[in-house]
């Protein structure tokens, strides 16, 4: 009977993270006269910076440029090339012009430019992506090299200067925004080229608007594994300094979104695949 014991122990220990459904607590606390909503995801405060609390994920070393892995397979779309034509597939998101620069072949934010978004819309897909940050680092925390990349220009996993830079950990790069830091920082220095390949499963929701499948998110930075089929809690859009969007009915399919933060950041060779749901 021991050895079906600890065997049992031993398969509960191995079952994937998804199994544990995360408990979500909010408070109203008040603040310089103000109420503010307190969000609490499995006991830790959205935007916690106390590391004895939220501990930074360990840095490691980011795999080299694999440019093989990096080429669009065939039959996947390009979203932006590098070419003037191809940055004609984003517009801000009212559909206008982008305000956005071509520099260099890469798509570069403008301060007060606003977010860009692809005219065209996808669901479930796999979507790789480059991104870098200024070379000379100005700022600290979430004023350095801050952007995102919004899938169905709803869910963010976040861009952020964070080599040598801390803020709290779910706001750091490659976080699921207030909802999720990543496994581990595998940043590479200011000014030099990253990758995020996502695979992202889309939300269901009933006739009422209540979620009845939650969005999934693996995400691989630069070669290493930062979030391992997550299943993302809520939203992630900002609900004050510490707590996030819960999940609100939207479209079946939605754009591709990148963020004007105040920050110069580039963005290059983007491409996606949509998958079935």
């Amino acid at each position: 009977m021991k050895r079906i014991h600890f065997a049992l122990i031993a398969l509960a220990a191995a079952l994937p993270a998804f199994a544990k459904e995360p408990v979500i607590t909010k408070e109203i606390r008040e603040e310089n006269g103000k109420q503010a909503e307190y969000m609490f995801i499995d006991g830790i405060k959205v935007h916690e910076e106390d590391p004895a609390k939220q501990p930074q994920p360990e840095i490691v070393s980011p795999k080299p440029y694999d440019a093989k892995a990096a080429k669009a397979p065939e039959g996947a779309t390009i979203l932006f090339d590098g070419s003037k034509a191809t940055m004609e597939n984003w517009s801000s998101m009212k559909g206008e012009p982008t305000k956005w620069k071509l520099v260099d072949g890469a798509m570069e934010s403008v301060r007060g430019a606003g977010y860009i978004r692809t005219k065209q819309e996808f669901g479930s897909c796999r979507l790789h992506i480059e991104f870098a940050s200024p070379a000379k680092p100005e700022g600290s925390g979430q004023g350095r090299g801050n952007s995102g990349v919004f899938l169905m220009g709803q869910y963010e996993v976040q861009v952020l200067d964070s080599h040598e830079n801390t803020t709290y950990p779910d706001g750091q790069c490659g976080a699921l925004y207030g909802r999720k830091k990543p496994l581990v920082n595998a940043s590479r220095p200011p000014g030099e080229w990253q990758t995020y390949d996502i695979t992202f499963t889309r939300p269901l929701f009933d006739e009422a608007g209540k979620v009845t499948r939650k969005a999934r998110f693996t995400v691989v930075h630069n070669g290493v594994l930062i979030h391992d089929d997550v299943e993302l809690s809520g939203g992630t859009g900002w609900a004050g300094p510490h707590a996030a969007t819960e999940y609100a009915k939207h479209p079946d399919k939605g754009p591709i979104a990148l963020q004007d933060h105040g920050n110069p950041v580039r963005f290059r060779n983007i491409w996606i695949q949509e998958i079935a749901d």
